[in-house]
């Protein structure tokens, strides 16, 4: 039996360790019903006793094989093996986006209560997502580990160890968001040959990641008004030194829109990747 008041950030970095997806998964809903269940105390969310500068490598199966994104296998939707493939690269990303929640959870000192709730909270709906998907892979004759993977999602969590604010700029606003931009065409397309239980699925994960984006975007406010920084200003600096204009439409405007962007944030977004264009066309002239 769980204990709610043993040190929450701890338990976080106990189950980003944890290697079985599933146990993972259920053991983030776990977390998140205990402190919703018990009032958070300072104690319990005091720095754990053991904190290193980042986690490499989270506790993950010997299964799936990382391999770079070029190698990864074509996601396509007209055959079942090629929506088995597209299903397994969600599943991959949503068991990285739990350890990504429970990261957060455990890195980050003397941030409000609230924060280390909704970053459980975030945790427990990545969970329920990998099972979804899970269970579809099952009932298609396949399984999370039988396709290739790449680990690009961890090293942009690694790279923003050092820094909260950064963390809420690149992770939930650029990278999750990215999740927003492209579901509803891929969703589409399923809905076109048949897959309505996959487009059911993906239903769940972008209504979800809206509030997942929308949690990052209060945040990342939050860090930059507490350090008298200009969000919109501040943004757009992080993803010019980051992501080294790495930055593509086309752009979710509604999802993003109810995730917090603003549409001069949005405006600036076009901006940058209208820039980078014009750079390489410039160098390939």
């Amino acid at each position: 039996m769980t204990n709610p008041q043993q040190n929450i950030r701890a338990r976080a970095f106990d189950l980003l360790m944890t290697a079985d997806p599933v146990a993972k998964a259920q053991g983030a809903a776990v977390l998140y019903q205990d402190v919703l269940d018990t009032p958070l105390s300072p104690s319990s969310l005091s720095t754990p006793e053991e904190t290193i500068q980042h986690v490499p490598d989270p506790g993950r199966p010997t299964k799936p094989v990382l391999v770079p994104p070029r190698d990864l296998p074509r996601r396509i939707t007209h055959t079942q093996p090629g929506r088995n493939a597209m299903a397994h690269a969600f599943a991959h990303i949503e068991f990285n986006a739990i350890n990504i929640a429970l990261d957060a959870v455990y890195r980050f000192d003397d941030m409000p209560t609230d924060f280390y709730r909704d970053w459980l909270l975030v945790a427990a709906e990545e969970g329920k997502h990998f099972l979804l998907l899970a269970g579809y892979l099952a009932q298609n004759g396949s399984a999370y580990g039988d396709f290739s993977a790449h680990n690009s999602l961890w090293e942009t969590v690694c790279a923003t160890d050092h820094d909260v604010m950064v963390r809420m700029a690149l992770v939930p606003r650029v990278l999750e968001a990215r999740g927003l931009d492209v579901t509803p065409a891929i969703a589409e397309k399923l809905r076109i040959i048949g897959d309505q239980s996959l487009v059911d699925i993906l239903g769940v994960i972008y209504r979800d990641e809206i509030g997942h984006v929308e949690i990052g975007t209060r945040w990342f406010r939050y860090c930059a008004e507490q350090r008298q920084l200009d969000p919109r200003i501040t943004f757009r600096e992080l993803l010019t030194e980051y992501m080294h204009g790495r930055i593509r439409g086309p752009y979710d405007e509604p999802g993003r829109l109810a995730a917090g962007f603003t549409t001069e944030e949005i405006d600036d977004l076009k901006a940058m990747e209208a820039e980078t264009l014009a750079r390489l066309n410039k160098a390939h002239g």
